[in-house]
């Protein structure tokens, strides 16, 4: 393709097609048909010139006006129940389940490392005292120390509206910090899986890890798969920059980074759940099987909701996208 004489032979419906947006509604039946046509010729011309003749300049300004005139000839899209709807029954739990290759194999490995971490300082006394003195670890880990009252040291709503922000907010930078190759994201997954590693080696070296279970087991089985959903869907992110497949690395990122905020969403009320159970389950008087019981059916149903709703609609298509309507415009691009 010569860009230069494409470019001479169309830019005057390129200009025409932008006054016509300018006029916006004042524009006569004639005109609106005008408009629609225009709009598919330009978008025809983003798609040529995209698949063989790349101009960043020329590219930039016809997705700006294609955007412009599919917002007009579609009209504004409203969110509303329908889309809440469709969002918890298909899309938030199908790109959880296409994302599984990436989060269940990030949540054995972290697993694992919280294990070797906690089995470390449990067996090392040289380590221990290097985190902590002896006279403080006996007030941490004693019955009614400090471990054991760091879950009723607040009135319950306040402390687990503190611990849904946090890990909110922990499961955010996971997702959006992806885009740095994922390397922030294994940090963040590594201080997690060191506070758990050290307090699970810190009371086990007490001989009460059975206790430290009861307390973290209830909310963590399902806080930790939040999070570790978040840190694998971050990587994955991360690797998309690096590999984007068949599709251009544009493409390929805008459609990662749209799932990875609409997962966000979803994680934010499963953490909200895990919140509630961690500010009212954890530290009740319920006895420690009743407290794991909770913790266990509530991962339960986490884990049958995504492999069952989530894995049903990404076999029909679902991949936690946008649907067409909400998305800008973007068109296919020679591989």
């Amino acid at each position: 393709m010569d860009l230069d004489v494409f470019v001479t032979a169309h830019h005057a419906e390129w200009d025409r097609l932008d006054l016509l947006l300018h006029r916006g509604r004042r524009l006569t039946g004639a005109e609106a048909d005008e408009l629609v046509t225009l709009y598919q010729r330009t978008a025809a011309h983003l798609s040529g010139i995209q698949s063989s003749a790349p101009d960043p300049v020329l590219i930039g300004r016809l997705t700006q006006l294609v955007a412009r005139a599919r917002a007009t000839v579609t009209g504004t899209r409203r969110a509303g129940w329908r889309d809440a709807a469709r969002f918890l029954t298909a899309g938030f739990p199908a790109a959880v389940y296409r994302a599984r290759h990436w989060w269940v194999p990030t949540a054995l490995i972290s697993t694992a490392l919280a294990v070797l971490i906690g089995w470390w300082i449990s067996t090392h006394p040289e380590v221990r005292a290097a985190i902590v003195p002896p006279a403080e670890l006996q007030g941490m880990t004693r019955p009614g120390g400090e471990y054991e009252t760091y879950y009723s040291s607040h009135p319950a709503v306040s402390f687990a509206a503190q611990v849904w922000t946090n890990n909110a907010k922990a499961a955010a930078m996971c997702l959006t910090l992806g885009v740095f190759f994922g390397l922030p994201v294994l940090w963040i997954l590594f201080l997690n899986m060191l506070n758990l590693g050290v307090g699970a080696g810190l009371m086990s070296s007490a001989g009460r890890l059975d206790t430290f279970l009861g307390l973290v087991l209830p909310h963590g089985l399902l806080e930790l798969t939040a999070v570790f959903v978040a840190a694998g869907t971050g990587l994955r992110l991360g690797w998309t920059l690096i590999d984007p497949g068949p599709r251009s690395r544009r493409t390929a990122m805008a459609e990662q980074g749209r799932a990875a905020i609409g997962m966000a969403i979803g994680l934010a009320l499963v953490l909200f759940v895990s919140g509630a159970i961690e500010g009212f389950v954890t530290p009740s008087g319920l006895p420690t099987w009743a407290r794991i019981t909770i913790g266990v059916a509530a991962e339960t149903a986490f884990l049958l909701y995504i492999y069952g709703v989530g894995g049903r609609a990404a076999r029909s298509g679902e991949t936690g996208d946008l649907e067409d309507t909400g998305r800008s415009a973007g068109l296919p691009v020679a591989a």
